[in-house]
């Protein structure tokens, strides 16, 4: 969470970099670090599948910026920047979330989105790349994937080498 923290900052102070005093960078990038805890907790309170908190860093705390180049604007505070700011963080909202849409539709009726539960159970190291990225993590499943399932997980064990 640290290093979203961090990231949320440069994200945060990105848009308006060119724009901004140092004092209100500081600002901003304080702001956005604070902003992202709350929002990978509320990501995840929704479900959203995020495991690395990018929706909260790129997504809102780039808005975030956006917003603040022109809340922090050195030419001074103007509601017709902060609208045209609005309106670029609406369309950039827009344009993502309908290409997303089409992109991740068009894969799902072509080759599917989803893998299997034996795959997912297992770890997508083993199914995608045939190794296992953490071979000192070990995970324990209680059984197999329900009545009659012949499915046995990869077993990983450190290799000793003599």
């Amino acid at each position: 969470m640290t290093c979203n923290g961090a990231l949320a900052g440069l994200v945060g102070i990105t848009a308006g970099c060119a724009n901004v005093s140092p004092a209100s960078a500081v600002i901003i990038g304080f702001i956005a670090g604070i902003l992202v805890l709350f929002l990978v907790l509320f990501f995840d309170k929704l479900k959203i599948d995020d495991p690395v908190g990018a929706i909260s860093v790129h997504g809102v705390c780039g808005a975030w910026g956006t917003l603040a180049a022109g809340l922090f604007n050195s030419a001074g505070f103007s509601l017709h920047t902060v609208g045209v700011q609005l309106i670029g963080i609406g369309v950039c909202f827009a344009w993502a979330f309908v290409a997303g849409l089409v992109v991740f539709k068009l894969i799902d009726l072509t080759i599917g989105m989803r893998v299997s539960a034996e795959e997912e159970l297992a770890g997508l190291d083993f199914s995608e790349h045939g190794a296992c990225a953490y071979p000192d993590f070990h995970t324990v499943h209680a059984g197999g994937l329900g009545a009659g399932s012949n499915y046995e997980s990869p077993v990983t064990a450190p290799v000793k080498q003599s």
